[in-house]
């Protein structure tokens, strides 16, 4: 069982790192959340969930171990498996969902995509009282990452964004549109924000 990797950030996406661990390079999952957190660094430390099947074997890496209890928390609840898991960790922080979570918010959970009225009802129904447990955990952990440089050029945050958002599952025509206006509304955006706003808009 791999606990977490430790090694030099070989590549990065939004969606995936490749972590060099003494010359194996590991392609790990990531939320936008852990991409903001680990972006702009050398060696990176990620804690690893493991998804073992007989089609598929995947690695899971979040930037702290609090993001990854949500994560197993969260592919606990029916329905909801681990690329929707990401996907919600990669529209809120776990602060952000322990809240929601805590308040009985469902209205806020629908607003992620793939999540509707009944399965929001499930997370909270179902997570309610484990996820208290972690919410003193959970606001300790920063919700934002930080920006990306100012001199990143647009075409290369529409570029990089469209091709996260097309790997979570949305198709590329209606996703190239969205990415388009937000970058007209915000031209210096930094891609984990643009990935962001469009989660929301898609």
């Amino acid at each position: 069982m791999i606990e977490y990797l430790r090694g030099k950030l070989a590549e990065l996406e939004p969606t995936m790192a490749t972590v060099d661990c003494m010359g194996v390079g590991y392609g790990v999952n990531i939320t936008l959340n852990t991409y903001a957190a680990i972006q702009g660094k050398e060696d990176v430390k990620l804690w690893i969930y493991e998804s073992i099947r007989e089609d598929a074997y995947q690695l899971w890496g979040f930037s702290t171990k609090v993001e990854r209890e949500v994560f197993l928390l969260l592919i606990t609840v029916s329905g909801i498996g681990a690329n929707t898991a990401r996907m919600i960790l990669s529209a809120l922080t776990p602060q952000e969902l322990c809240n929601i979570i805590s308040s009985g918010n469902a209205k806020m959970l629908t607003q992620v995509k793939g999540i509707g009225p009944k399965a929001a009802q499930r997370i909270i129904v179902d997570l309610g009282d484990k996820i208290m447990a972690l919410a003193a955990d959970a606001s300790m952990v920063q919700g934002g990452g930080k920006s990306t440089g100012a001199a990143t050029l647009n075409n290369e945050v529409m570029d990089e964004a469209i091709q996260a958002l097309t790997m979570l599952g949305f198709s590329p025509a209606p996703t190239s549109k969205v990415v388009s206006k937000i970058l007209t509304d915000e031209p210096s955006a930094p891609v984990e924000k643009v990935i962001k706003l469009a989660l929301k808009m898609l």
